[in-house]
Formats: structure tokens, sequence, C-alpha cells
């Protein structure tokens, strides 16, 4: 997922960065921790993969504005929305369904 990550930011994903890479690194922890804790503690699935990489892309380029809600320079303005996994919620909340449906029993009375 770094080589991904790095290349969706414009870095070259060939080159080795000690200090962008840890910094990369510890984002995508973070995000797919978060994404586990929203998935009720199931380990992230290879299929959510895409949404750890944009979410910490969301992420990457929310640093130095934590807690900022928008930001307005020279008539140039940004918003920023309050979670960042609400652009794919519709999919976390599908998984969980499956999960749910998979988990389901069969009651049979003899």
């Amino acid at each position: 997922m770094l080589r991904d990550l790095k290349q969706m930011l414009g870095f070259d994903p060939d080159e080795e960065d000690q200090n962008l890479d840890a910094k990369l690194n510890w984002i995508l922890s973070s995000v797919k921790g978060r994404l586990k804790l929203k998935l009720g503690g199931i380990e992230p699935p290879e299929e959510m993969n895409h949404i750890i990489t944009e979410v910490s892309i969301i992420r990457y380029n929310r640093i130095g504005s934590e807690g900022m809600e928008s930001h307005t320079v020279e008539g140039e303005s940004q918003g920023y929305i309050g979670n960042d996994f609400d652009g794919f919620e519709d999919e976390i909340q599908a998984f969980l369904d499956t999960q749910r449906e998979t988990k389901r029993g069969k009651v049979r009375f003899l």
C-alpha cells in the first residue's frame, strides 16, 4: 500500500526516503486501525485496501490543518469533512451487513 500511496500523492514510488516512508507508514497504520474499529474489530479485508489508501491521502493532506473545518486565504476556500471515512460509509456498512448474514445460524426443530 505504501507504493500506491506514494504514487497517488505524486512521489516517486521507487525512491526511498526514510522520513517520508515513516510518516506514510504511520498514516497507513493509523487509518487501518481506525477502519478496524469501524468494522467492530475485524481485520480489514484486502478488498478494503482502496479505502485505507484513499483515507490516508485525505489524512496526509490535512497535516497541519487538524481540527479545522474550513480555511480561506485570498478568496480560496477549503472545507474539510468531519469524518475522513464519510465517503466510504456505504461500503463499510455493506461489508458489515455481509458479515452479519454469514454469522446467522439456522434453527431446526426435530
